[in-house]
């Protein structure tokens, strides 16, 4: 009854990983290589995250 007040932790996880995308590039762009490479090691583990996620729901 009540299931459109639970988030969707695939929309939260998506939201993540465009954050951290967008934190990569600005360290990027502000000559950070080594704070790069960080950010974008963690959006990678989000976006493995969000592929386990469709893979279950799509079972």
């Amino acid at each position: 009854m009540f299931s459109i007040f639970k988030s969707d932790p695939l929309k939260k996880l998506n939201k993540r990983y465009e954050a951290k995308l967008e934190l990569a590039m600005h360290a990027q762009r502000n000559g950070d290589i080594k704070g790069y490479a960080m950010i974008t090691a963690e959006a990678e583990e989000i976006a493995v995250e969000i592929k386990a996620l469709e893979i279950a729901a799509s079972s």
